[in-house]
């Protein structure tokens, strides 16, 4: 049982350092100090160079997590299409949503170590160039999607996405916009 604790102690430290690394790069840039880190995650210096030998692994382990939740996502999304819980049309514009509104942090951690992880943020970008691919085809076979809409498209609607400085107010009219571009389908009734 004591074998099993440790085990548990020494997971929850990893994700508190991976959770504190991100928090930190994104506030005070890649250039944070891993005692900076081991503070802010409630643990020993020691503790956290146990885990990560080097910053290069500690960003390269929160980019693989990073990845891990992203993927996730798109491989939910793609589930529910295929089994028909949800459309791909509705999948594509809820894609769109979480990127303008709810992923603020992950962009800014992606940008903030970009130098640092070329390799698994293009593996990212490669795994989620797939999905939308998967969804804009099945947002074709549906008919909910215009004819002429892209993969690339719909992933240069995601790069062109308001800033986070931008009011909620005007990023949602944004997506309504983006809604306009890429679907006939009118946007269900409020109510």
């Amino acid at each position: 049982m004591a074998g099993g604790g440790r085990r548990a102690d020494a997971l929850r430290n990893r994700e508190a350092i991976i959770a504190a690394a991100r928090t930190l790069v994104v506030e005070r840039g890649p250039g944070i100090g891993m005692d900076e880190i081991a503070a802010a995650a409630g643990i020993a210096v020691g503790t956290l160079y146990r885990h990560f030998p080097a910053k290069k692994d500690l960003i390269d382990a929160a980019v693989a997590d990073l990845a891990e939740t992203i993927g996730r996502s798109l491989d939910a999304a793609s589930l529910r299409v295929e089994t028909g819980a949800g459309s791909a049309v509705d999948e594509l514009l809820a894609l769109l949503r979480r990127v303008v509104l709810e992923m603020k942090q992950e962009r800014l951690f992606r940008f903030a170590v970009a130098a640092l992880a070329e390799d698994a943020l293009g593996e990212i970008r490669d795994r989620g160039r797939i999905a939308v691919d998967r969804l804009v085809a099945a947002a074709h076979r549906e008919g909910s999607l215009y004819p002429d809409i892209t993969t690339d498209d719909v992933i240069l609607l995601m790069a062109a996405a308001p800033a986070d400085a931008i009011p909620e107010t005007e990023q949602r009219r944004w997506l309504e916009l983006a809604r306009r571009a890429l679907t006939p389908v009118p946007a269900p009734k409020a109510g």
